[in-house]
């Protein structure tokens, strides 16, 4: 506040003392949220002078008037000019944001004149050009007012707001303070009410200019002192920011604002400067109106993430603290996870629990902060298998009850043993995320899992936002997408054992467990065959070599090559490891289809991201995937689940999955939006048996396709080119009289 500053006891400032003017505006921006100024000259040169005051007073919401004349710099006319253009898409200063804000006007360059610009276009500073009516010459005032809300602060001076005016000049300023004396407070009020009037365009003594009026100040033309003030030069804006702070008190005003800004670096914040999207700041209303609970099915690319971290943001801002604990599947998942956290400056105490890490000394020492202070901050992050060990749901209990619970692809939670752990369950304040939050097949355990998260009825969610939301919705959350399905015809051989499995199949009545066991492997077998399909090569290539051709690269293409084995949405088991493991034929059919698109070109680079890949490896590979540098990236099942794969543009599904979860998550995998991505483009390698004649097995067949399609369905319906897809599947469809 004004009122608790340092001011010079005889309220007086003068170049080359101890008590600057330069200091007098830095003490008065910091500390106050309306600055009004009657000037002569102006020029940014004196913000950038005092960038640390500045960027703390308009983190405050604090708003600048000013009455000048119609000369400025070159520089400083444009950034006028370009205010009132509003063009400012893609380039948004976060005015909240004291630590970006101190940096940009801190750099006396293109960025700092961007940045003043906006803050005349967002009304931060507003502006009012004058000049004396009937005569030659120009506005010459050099007062103003500060204002906290409650005190004010106003000044009397011969220095422009200038650099030259604050710092190297032989100028002086007098101080009036509202809580003084009569005296002052009658000069305050006759300052304002001429600000006022001014600005209401009521005093007829001046002619009152618009912004194309200003001239650009030029020496030959205008010439005299005054004028040589805004032509500064950058190298002598350096020197003279230098020399002014070997000044004690200047020196003493700047390193007390450092030290603000330090401080506020590490608070927790929204870690983009647009701030939460609408439908993100809709997902904490609907929480909150439940309870502080709820499932938020969210399309995959959405930011389902960064929506749930500002709940917990939200209750930072309420408490002044912030407690979580987040289960994820996977271990990539925990550091991904990890980077989130990181960006929001959700950092003290941030604990990783899984199988490699030593995280029991970790949460003992939160347990012995818990003693001390109650209102201490941390966020845990763990895997569900990790939760589920007795030595962790022993640490669980110390958890206080107002954390924060965030499970990720909530679906997981749906095992048995992850069922029962949660009737003792503790913690109120419950977040499950997922793209797909029902289980197929298993309405009992999606029941429970909704339970748990207070979510009464079924497909309806405290917060939903669905791929066509995302993709049709503006701002859009995820890139439109083109999709071209290609039918794949089994060989000879392989019908021929497709159709002796069908028949065993259709013979095959289990009456126990050890059949069922025995139908279950038949089915399987029937599925491996449509899963490792040999003609998906040749369609493969053939896709490899037209894009290719057309791109002359293929750089951001994510291929998801064929499981050894059928794609089962089978319950998640603790006692397998955190992570996904490939068998020897998944890895033979892996480095197959890698090997095949090495031979495209010798500039195509491709690389494995697989189960058995180190976290480091799997850093730099998705980091040279979005850099350009790798231009293909194969996998199996390790990008279905949270993996954030930048840029991916180009799509090849070589797997055949029924399963919605998969192929949700896989094209969400590939929507996610870029700089300089219009459009995502998908091929899916659709497996068909041919007619076989017997009537037997057309209902087989046409079940078998009806599979296939209901993918297919889904994903032409929100293609681009839904035509494509009906034009290459009509007589499939005729034949097997099946629809869209």
């Amino acid at each position: 506040m004004l009122k608790d500053c340092e001011w010079s006891e005889d309220r007086y400032y003068k170049t080359g003392s101890p008590n600057e003017p330069a200091q007098f505006y830095l003490e008065g921006l910091a500390n106050s949220t309306k600055f009004d100024l009657l000037l002569g000259y102006f020029s940014s040169a004196a913000i950038n002078l005092l960038s640390l005051g500045f960027a703390k007073f308009i983190s405050k919401g604090g708003k600048m008037r000013m009455v000048i004349n119609h000369l400025l710099s070159e520089s400083d006319k444009l950034a006028f000019e370009n205010s009132k253009k509003n063009n400012y898409q893609g380039k948004v200063f976060d005015l909240n944001d004291i630590i970006s804000l101190s940096n940009v006007l801190g750099e006396y360059d293109k960025h700092f004149f961007e940045c003043l610009s906006y803050l005349i276009s967002d009304n931060r500073i507003d502006i009012k050009i004058i000049k004396p009516k009937d005569s030659s010459g120009i506005s010459h005032y050099k007062s103003g007012v500060f204002s906290d809300g409650i005190n004010q602060v106003g000044y009397s001076a011969s220095c422009n707001f200038t650099l030259f005016g604050l710092s190297e000049n032989l100028e002086g300023l007098n101080a009036f303070f509202s809580w003084e004396n009569g005296r002052s407070n009658i000069f305050i009020r006759t300052q304002l009410k001429l600000i006022d009037e001014y600005f209401s365009e009521t005093d007829e003594t001046v002619e009152y200019l618009p912004v194309n009026k200003i001239e650009v100040v030029l020496k030959d033309k205008f010439g005299g002192k005054d004028i040589n003030e805004l032509l500064i030069q950058e190298d002598k804006l350096l020197k003279k920011k230098s020399s002014l702070i070997e000044n004690p008190n200047f020196k003493k005003a700047i390193t007390k604002l450092f030290a603000e800004i330090e401080e506020v670096k590490y608070l927790p914040k929204f870690p983009f400067t647009e701030g939460p999207r609408q439908y993100q700041k809709i997902a904490f209303e609907n929480w909150l109106g439940n309870n502080y609970q709820g499932m938020f099915a969210m399309a995959t690319g959405t930011g389902k993430t960064i929506t749930s971290l500002n709940c917990l943001l939200e209750i930072y801002k309420k408490t002044g603290y912030y407690k979580a604990l987040i289960l994820v599947p996977t271990i990539s998942l925990v550091e991904q996870w990890v980077n989130e956290c990181t960006k929001f400056n959700f950092t003290e105490n941030l604990v990783k629990v899984y199988s490699l890490t030593d995280w029991q000394a970790d949460l003992s020492r939160l347990e012995t902060m818990k003693l001390l202070n109650k209102e201490f901050s941390y966020v845990v992050i763990a895997t569900y298998s990790s939760f589920l060990s007795k030595k962790f749901q022993d640490r669980l209990k110390e958890m206080t009850s107002d954390t924060l619970l965030i499970a990720d692809e909530c679906h997981n939670m749906g095992s048995n043993n992850l069922i029962k752990s949660l009737k003792t369950f503790h913690l109120k304040k419950r977040i499950g995320l997922s793209a797909t939050p029902e289980r197929q097949f298993q309405d009992e355990v999606n029941m429970k899992i909704r339970e748990f998260f207070s979510e009464k009825n079924e497909n309806d969610y405290t917060f939903s936002y669905t791929m066509q939301d995302a993709i049709k919705k503006e701002p859009r959350a995820l890139c439109p997408y083109r999709y071209y399905p290609k039918i794949v015809r089994l060989t000879d051989s392989e019908f021929k054992s497709y159709v002796a499995y069908t028949k065993r199949i259709l013979s095959f009545h289990p009456k126990n467990d050890e059949e069922r066991e025995i139908f279950n492997r038949l089915c399987i077998a029937r599925q491996r065959i449509i899963h490792k399909a040999e003609n998906k090569l040749d369609v493969f290539k053939t896709i490899l070599m037209n894009e290719y051709s057309k791109r002359k690269n293929l750089k951001y293409t994510l291929v998801y090559v064929p499981e050894g084995l059928a794609d089962e949405d089978a319950s998640f088991d603790s006692s397998k490891s955190d992570i996904l493991k490939e068998t020897d034929s998944d890895l033979n059919l892996l480095n197959l289809y890698t090997k095949i698109i090495g031979e495209i070109s010798d500039d195509v680079s491709v690389k494995q991201f697989i189960g058995s890949t180190n976290s480091d490896d799997r850093k730099n590979i998705l980091s040279d995937f979005a850099n350009g540098n790798l231009q293909v990236i194969t996998s199996m099942k390790c990008l279905d689940e949270g993996i954030d794969v930048p840029r991916s543009e180009l799509a090849i599904f070589c797997a055949s999955t029924g399963n919605p979860r998969q192929f949700i998550q896989r094209r969400g995998r590939v929507l996610r939006l870029a700089k300089g991505k219009d459009e995502a483009i998908i091929y899916d390698l659709v497996v068909v048996p041919e007619p076989s004649g017997e009537i037997s097995l057309f209902k087989v067949e046409q079940g078998e396709i009806e599979k296939e399609l209901r993918r297919v369905r889904d994903f032409a319906e929100m293609s681009e080119n839904k035509h494509y897809t009906r034009q290459v599947l009509d007589p499939l469809l005729k034949h097997y009289q099946l629809t869209l």
